[in-house]
């Protein structure tokens, strides 16, 4: 498995990984919303934004709070009628495999 991309943010600035680190923390803990919504709300952001990693991650930790494979299709059709088709595109190649 490759070494997380974040990873060399760490080795080079210890300080501000941590800041991410606990930002991330911070955000996608439950809440008024739960984690497994707030995963999917950023899976179709990266999907959205062209992030084929970060659709494979978050799609991989959404399930993990619960999510389906439905729960996860419907997230994109969010995403491709906010963002278009290159969003279907960003996650169909980052979903590959997955189901």
């Amino acid at each position: 498995m490759a070494e997380h991309p974040l990873m060399t943010v760490e080795d080079l600035d210890p300080e501000l990984f941590k800041l991410m680190e606990a930002s991330r923390q911070l955000v996608l803990s439950d809440g008024a919303l739960p984690r497994k919504f707030k995963l999917l709300v950023a899976l179709a952001l990266d999907a959205s934004h062209g992030a084929t990693g970060g659709v494979t991650s978050l799609a991989k930790a959404a399930i993990q709070t619960g999510a389906t494979k439905e729960e996860i299709a419907e997230t994109l059709r969010v995403a491709q009628w906010i963002s278009g088709v290159s969003s279907t595109y960003t996650a169909a190649r980052a979903l590959q495999g997955l189901f």
